[in-house]
């Protein structure tokens, strides 16, 4: 029991700090640079939405205030469904060059996708969600990627404040997530994209599916041309938290859902004498991550036990208790989960939750379609 209580513990920490303490490690012998340059192809932005009347102008307006010569960029609204003002809304900005492309039948954020890259003319396709912020020059930077023949995908950065302009749980793990993306990006290749803010050669935008991933297919079928995915640290989408919790909760249960089904019908990235190093990172950053919530369980119910035999063992249960309790609390009470270290406890905590909830959902043989924006 000692020795599961060590494993368990060990994958725990391994998951989130080994890994990429040994992608530092690699990073020090090799490193991958991107041959960035001057680069203007034919672009088509593509804006998926669902009832975003109270936010799409501002996306619009954004849009066009980005400094990208107006006769090389297609923007084309990708309106699922829409049920509200938003077509009304987009329709206004015809003159500008914006299309309208109505999905009648809701399908999903996906399925909007599909039917968007479909009719882009662009040679880069870039995807941007409504909520997402972006600075006038980031398309500039992101294209300057492109003219590396072996980007096939580029990633922005993005930044999470809470509501009150303050650093906010969710950031502070968004932050992690875009230091391990640098790495990954640094010796060899992201693993998943911002599926707020991402673009990708039009030859890798294919075979989009109502139930997988955009972001996290698109890095895999570059991965499969012999390409690689990059993040770009001058890209940067800006977001806050969410303003329902509940419903960011399903959101991260969604996204998800959604990656172990893109991740078990990619099974051949395991093998490690095609891709490598590749494949490496597409267990730890993925398929070990999500086994988290389960290695979390096992050493507390051992720790549980083994807590009267050793005060070792008892100061580090109380320690788990600690962390559970601090992440309780911040759930049931606003106030306290202000505070930052409280924040992060319960930050962690629900997405390790979510990942359970995921998983219950996949096994069970759920593949959810549909969504519905966070309101943010």
């Amino acid at each position: 029991m000692a020795l599961l209580l060590s494993l368990f513990i060990f994958l725990v920490f391994f998951a989130y700090f080994g890994y990429p303490l040994s992608l530092y490690l690699i990073s020090r012998f090799k490193v991958r640079e991107v041959r960035r340059a001057p680069c203007t192809p034919r672009v088509t932005f593509i804006i998926t939405a669902f009832n975003e009347e109270k936010r799409i102008r501002q996306k619009l307006e954004n849009t066009l205030a980005l400094t990208y010569a107006p006769e090389l960029i297609q923007i084309i609204v990708a309106s699922d469904g829409s049920t509200d003002r938003t077509n009304e809304i987009v329709r206004e900005f015809a003159a500008n060059g914006v299309r309208l492309l109505e999905v009648k039948d809701r399908g999903g954020k996906e399925n909007a996708q599909k039917e968007a890259v479909a009719a882009a003319d662009g040679d880069i396709l870039v995807f941007s969600d409504v909520a997402t912020v972006i600075d006038p020059e980031s398309l500039h930077h992101m294209m300057a990627n492109f003219a590396d023949p072996c980007i096939g995908c580029v990633s922005s950065v993005d930044r999470v404040v809470g509501r009150d302009g303050k650093p906010c749980g969710e950031g502070a793990y968004v932050r992690y997530e875009m230091w391990l993306r640098d790495l990954e990006g640094r010796v060899n290749s992201l693993v998943g994209l911002s599926g707020s803010f991402f673009a990708a050669r039009k030859e890798v935008c294919r075979d989009f599916s109502p139930d997988m991933q955009s972001d996290f297919r698109t890095l895999l079928n570059s991965m499969r041309f012999g390409l690689r995915g990059i993040g770009d640290n001058r890209v940067i989408g800006h977001y806050q938290d969410v303003a329902d919790s509940n419903r960011e909760f399903d959101r991260k249960v969604r996204t998800v859902l959604r990656g172990l089904t893109v991740f078990f019908k990619n099974l051949e990235f395991l093998n490690v004498f095609r891709y490598g190093l590749f494949s490496y990172q597409f267990f730890c950053h993925k398929l070990l991550r999500w086994l988290v919530p389960f290695f979390l369980a096992a050493a507390f119910l051992i720790n549980a036990a083994l807590a009267p035999s050793h005060p070792l063992y008892l100061f580090l249960f109380l320690l788990q208790c600690a962390f559970y309790f601090l992440g309780v609390a911040g759930w049931k009470s606003p106030m306290l989960a202000r505070r930052l270290t409280v924040r992060i406890p319960l930050y962690f905590l629900t997405v390790n939750f979510a990942i359970a909830v995921a998983w219950l959902r996949y096994l069970r043989g759920n593949r959810l379609v549909m969504w519905t924006p966070s309101e943010r």
